[in-house]
C-alpha cells in the first residue's frame, strides 16, 4: 500500500479495524491511476458493534441540555468552515465534481449545522389553552434512539450532515455508511465531530458495501429510525424492512425533473438554468433537470442556443478550475449513461449533440461522457420516463400551459420542477398544479436552500422532508401534556359536555 493512508471504522470513540480484516480502494474517478485511500470493509458484526455503543450513548446524550449539545454543533459547523478547502479538495478527488461544486457541498453541511445548532435553543413544541378549568397543556418533543443512516456519494458531505445534525440536536444516537464511492468525505466529517467535542458513542462510522451491510443496519431492534438516500428500487426495499418492526423510514430517493419554459420567458436565462441544472455533477443529482419542454414558438430558437452551449463545456479533472463538468462517479455508472444513450437512438429520438464516451489523453484515465442533448421526445421513450443519473438531456415541445403541466406530471417520480416565464399568472397555476415537493419560477430544477424543507412525492420520497425544521420531526416524537391543577377529577369531553 506504500503511502496510502488507511482509513478506519469509528466505534465508540475510536477508530478501529474491521473485524473482517478486509479493506477496500477508494479511487479518483477522473484518474483511476490515483488512490484516494484504503478503507475498511466492515460487516454485520461491525454494524453490531456501532448499534450497541450508539445505544448506550443514548441514555447520556439524550439527557444533556439541547442548548448544550447545539453549541457543539456549532463548534463543528465553525471548524467545516475553517477546513472548507481541504475538504472540498478531498470531495473532488473521490467523487469527481468539479471544485466550484465541491465547495458548494460543504458549504451545505457547514449551513446545516450551523442551522441545527440554532434549534438547540429552540425546539419548539406549542402551549394552548384546555377546554377544562385549572388545567395546562403543553407538546414537547422527544428523541427516539438509534438512528441509521444509509448515504449517497453524489453529495458525500451535505447528504450525511443533513441527516446527522438534526438527529443529533433532538438527542439521538447515529450510525452511518457512507457510499462506498466516497467514504473520505464522511470520515472527515466524522472526524470533526470527533475532535469538537461529541461523546464516545454518539457518532459512529462503518465503511463497506450496502449489500452487505444494509440489512445489519435495518434490522437491529435498536435502531429506531433509518434514513435512506439513493434509488427508489433499493428505497422500497428499505421501508419494507423497516415496516415490520415500524421503524421510522425517511426516504429520499428519485427524480425525473422537468424544465418548463414558456414563450415569453427570458430565454438567455432559460439556457443557463438548462444547462446548469442538466450537467452540473455530471447530472448526478436527484434534481437534476432531465427534461426540458419548450413552447413551440420559441422552441427551435431555445434549442439551438442549448446546444451551442452544451458544446462548448470543458469536460476534465474537477480540480482544473476552469473545467465545468467532471467525469462520472465509476464504471458502471459511466455504462448506465451509454446504455440509455443508445436507447434514445432506437426508440426515434434525435441526437443534437453530446452522446460520446470521451477518450484519449487524460480522458482515458477516467468516467467521461460528453454532455448530450436529445429532442424530438416522446412521453413514450424510456430516456423520457426513466432516471438516468447522467447529463442526458429529453427534450420536447408544447402548444399550451395544460399541456406542459400535463407533460410535467407525466413521471413516477416528484421531486423538482421548474418554469421559466415572466406572466406571472402563468408562474402560480404552475406553482400550484406541478406535483412535485420543490418547484421553482425563473431558476432551474437544482439549488435547494438549508432552511426549507427537501423532499418529493410519490416515487420520489415517502412522504418526510429533509433539511430546515421538517427534518425535526423525522427524528422526534411528539409528546402531548396535560397539567390538571385544579384537584379535582376533570374528564374532557364528559364534563365538558
Amino acid at each position: 500500500m506504500g503511502d496510502t493512508k488507511v482509513y478506519k471504522n469509528f466505534i465508540n470513540g475510536k477508530w478501529v479495524e474491521s473485524q473482517s480484516g478486509e479493506t477496500f480502494e477508494n479511487r479518483n474517478p477522473a484518474h483511476k491511476d490515483e488512490l484516494i485511500g484504503i478503507f475498511q470493509k466492515s460487516t454485520s458484526s461491525d454494524v453490531d458493534m456501532a448499534i450497541d455503543a450508539a445505544a448506550q450513548a443514548y441514555k447520556k446524550w439524550r439527557l444533556v441540555p439541547a442548548p448544550k449539545r447545539g453549541e457543539i454543533l456549532f463548534r463543528i459547523a465553525s471548524r467545516l468552515e475553517k477546513e472548507k478547502e481541504r475538504f472540498s479538495q478531498d470531495m473532488t478527488r473521490e467523487m469527481g465534481k468539479v471544485i466550484k461544486e465541491t465547495r458548494g457541498d460543504t458549504q451545505e453541511a457547514i449551513d446545516m449545522t450551523f442551522y441545527m445548532a440554532g434549534e438547540g435553543r429552540r425546539l419548539f413544541g406549542m402551549t394552548t389553552p384546555s377546554e377544562m378549568n385549572k388545567k395546562f397543556n403543553m407538546t414537547i418533543r422527544q428523541p427516539l434512539g438509534v438512528c441509521s443512516f444509509i448515504t449517497p456519494w453524489n453529495f458525500p458531505m451535505a447528504i450525511p450532515a443533513w441527516k446527522m445534525m438534526p438527529a443529533l440536536i433532538c438527542g439521538n444516537t447515529i450510525v452511518i455508511k457512507p457510499a462506498t464511492d466516497t467514504p473520505l468525505s464522511v470520515v472527515n466529517l466524522v472526524k470533526v465531530c470527533e475532535e469538537e467535542g461529541i461523546p464516545p458513542g454518539v457518532v459512529n462510522l462503518v465503511t463497506g458495501s450496502g449489500g452487505t451491510l444494509g440489512k445489519a443496519l435495518i434490522d437491529n431492534p435498536a435502531v429506531k429510525v433509518v434514513s435512506f438516500t439513493g434509488s427508489t428500487e433499493v428505497g422500497r426495499k428499505v421501508s419494507q424492512a423497516c415496516a415490520t418492526n415500524f421503524k421510522h423510514a425517511c426516504l429520499e430517493m428519485g427524480g425525473k425533473n422537468v424544465q418548463i419554459v414558456m414563450d415569453d420567458a427570458k430565454l438567455d436565462l432559460a439556457v443557463d438554468g438548462v444547462v446548469w441544472g442538466a450537467f452540473g455533477t455530471t447530472g448526478q443529482r436527484c434534481t437534476a433537470t432531465s427534461r426540458l419542454i419548450v413552447q413551440k414558438n420559441v422552441a427551435e430558437k431555445m434549442i439551438s442556443m442549448l446546444v451551442e452551449r452544451a458544446k462548448k463545456l470543458k469536460i476534465g479533472n474537477g480540480l482544473d478550475e476552469s473545467v465545468d463538468m467532471g467525469p462520472c462517479i465509476n464504471e458502471a455508472q459511466l455504462q448506465t449513461i451509454l446504455k440509455y444513450i443508445e436507447i434514445g437512438k432506437k426508440e426515434g429520438a434525435r441526437l443534437l449533440t453530446g452522446g460520446e464516451h470521451l477518450t484519449g489523453g487524460d480522458y482515458d484515465k477516467g468516467f467521461f461522457v460528453q454532455p448530450t442533448v436529445f429532442t424530438e421526445v416522446t412521453q413514450s421513450m424510456r430516456i423520457w420516463k426513466e432516471e438516468i443519473f447522467g447529463p442526458v438531456l429529453s427534450v420536447s415541445t408544447f402548444d399550451t400551459l395544460e399541456q406542459a403541466i400535463e407533460m410535467a406530471n407525466d413521471t413516477i417520480y416528484g421531486l423538482s420542477a421548474s418554469i421559466y416565464t415572466q406572466d406571472i399568472n402563468n408562474a402560480y397555476v404552475a406553482m400550484r398544479d406541478v406535483y412535485t415537493g420543490i418547484f421553482y419560477v425563473n431558476a432551474p430544477t437544482i439549488g435547494a436552500e438549508t432552511h426549507l424543507p427537501f423532499g418529493g412525492t410519490k416515487n420520489t420520497g415517502n412522504g418526510h422532508r429533509e433539511a430546515a425544521m421538517a427534518a425535526l420531526d423525522v427524528f422526534s416524537e411528539w409528546k402531548s401534556i396535560y397539567i390538571d391543577y385544579s384537584g379535582i377529577l376533570q374528564r374532557a369531553q364528559i364534563d365538558n359536555a
